[in-house]
């Protein structure tokens, strides 16, 4: 059963407070989504860093429920 992209960008905020969350449905079918996350706590932490703070923030989902995430990290801008 496909992942609602608004019980993603809840997850991701929830795992990570104060994120910026913008998710797309990328083949319109709720299997293939996109996410642009934005957050301080990226600040000085590795790409790969940050992408595993979000799967993280997923609990386990990917890969299960959430099939496929092209995922766009970066630190919040002061």
């Amino acid at each position: 059963m496909p992942m609602p992209a608004d019980q993603i960008a809840q997850m991701i905020r929830e795992g990570i407070p104060g994120a910026e969350v913008e998710i797309r449905d990328l083949a319109g079918d709720g299997d293939h989504y996109a996410a642009t996350v934005v957050s301080d706590i990226f600040t000085g932490k590795s790409r790969i860093q940050q992408h595993q703070m979000v799967y993280a923030a997923l609990r386990g989902r990917m890969g299960g429920e959430l099939h496929a995430l092209q995922l766009t990290t970066m630190a919040r801008r002061p």
